[in-house]
């Protein structure tokens, strides 16, 4: 447990953290709850559309369609994680998270930020399969292989926070409990914690370099061979058709890792998560629901032509 200093030099367990992300006035903020209401409804009404015209169009239950509706499920589940708590701090006036809410924000944010690294990842082999290899496409990538990819990368994300999570809570928190960000994340707490946090840095630093590294370079192996595949395509058609069918995915990928290895793969904690983080849980899944919306549309488009 957390231990806050009391008179004597002792330490008593502690019971909460006080988020000053969320604003260091007092009382009621009108300006920034409206904002994050605003941008959670668009993030929350936009992925369950999405999700349910997914489930009700047969036409779209293809593996890229699969992946796009995980893909979603992530979206709403993370920003759902971190973006209701904040607004309750705006709503109330009060900054202050229980322990144990801090850890379980935290186990859960950490869950669903790995899974959509390793599924960035796996959409990434579905487009190499798709462009590369299209007579082979219906058996590499079948139902119970998509089934296998994302349950795999759900695994992966929960072996990820429970390490992350463990060692976080692991230490003594014996000064201020003010955390400089509006959710519980693993760098701001561990540099709030009074205890010799180098092995804490090194196992963050480490694990989220190896997840973010592996899965880069599969994505990045992919699209090498999906770009020198497109080159050798004569017809411009041709050509443009298979990039547009790389465009999401391409700019989902630079928005993760751009700011995730911003955040994360970092020794040292020296800037403010704040801007970056809000940026993350809560533009980015709208700028994604706005390109699927366009995928969506486009596809949608061609079947209607065909038929």
């Amino acid at each position: 447990f957390p231990c806050w200093p009391v008179r004597g030099g002792n330490c008593t367990a502690g019971t909460e953290f006080i988020l000053l992300g969320s604003g260091r006035g007092p009382g009621f903020q009108l300006v920034p709850f409206l904002m994050f209401l605003a941008m959670y409804m668009v993030t929350v009404l936009g992925n369950t559309i999405l999700v349910l015209i997914i489930r009700a169009d047969s036409h779209l239950h293809t593996p890229m369609y699969f992946f796009f509706m995980n893909l979603s499920l992530l979206d709403l589940c993370y920003s759902s994680t971190i973006a209701p708590r904040a607004m309750v701090s705006f709503l109330a006036g009060s900054k202050a998270i229980s322990y144990n809410g801090c850890a379980t924000q935290f186990l859960f944010f950490a869950l669903f930020l790995t899974t959509e690294a390793f599924l960035l990842a796996a959409m990434a082999f579905d487009q190499y399969s798709t462009i590369c290899n299209p007579l082979q496409y219906p058996t590499t990538m079948s139902k119970r292989v998509c089934i296998q990819l994302v349950v795999g990368s759900y695994i992966c994300g929960c072996v990820n926070s429970m390490v992350q999570t463990g060692f976080t809570f692991m230490l003594h928190y014996c000064g201020s409990n003010e955390i400089d960000h509006f959710f519980c994340d693993g760098p701001p707490l561990i540099s709030l914690s009074s205890s010799d946090t180098y092995i804490n840095n090194l196992v963050m630093f480490t694990v989220c370099s190896l997840i973010i590294a592996s899965t880069a370079l599969i994505v990045l192996v992919s699209y090498i061979y999906i770009i020198s595949t497109i080159r050798r395509i004569h017809s411009a058609e041709g050509r443009q058709r298979a990039f547009s069918t790389c465009t999401f995915h391409m700019m989902v990928v630079t928005l993760f890792y751009g700011t995730n290895a911003f955040m994360y793969a970092q020794p040292t904690w020296i800037f403010s998560l704040n801007a970056v983080s809000v940026f993350y849980t809560l533009f980015i899944p709208i700028l994604r629901n706005k390109d699927v919306k366009n995928a969506l549309r486009r596809t949608m488009g061609k079947k209607s032509l065909k038929t």
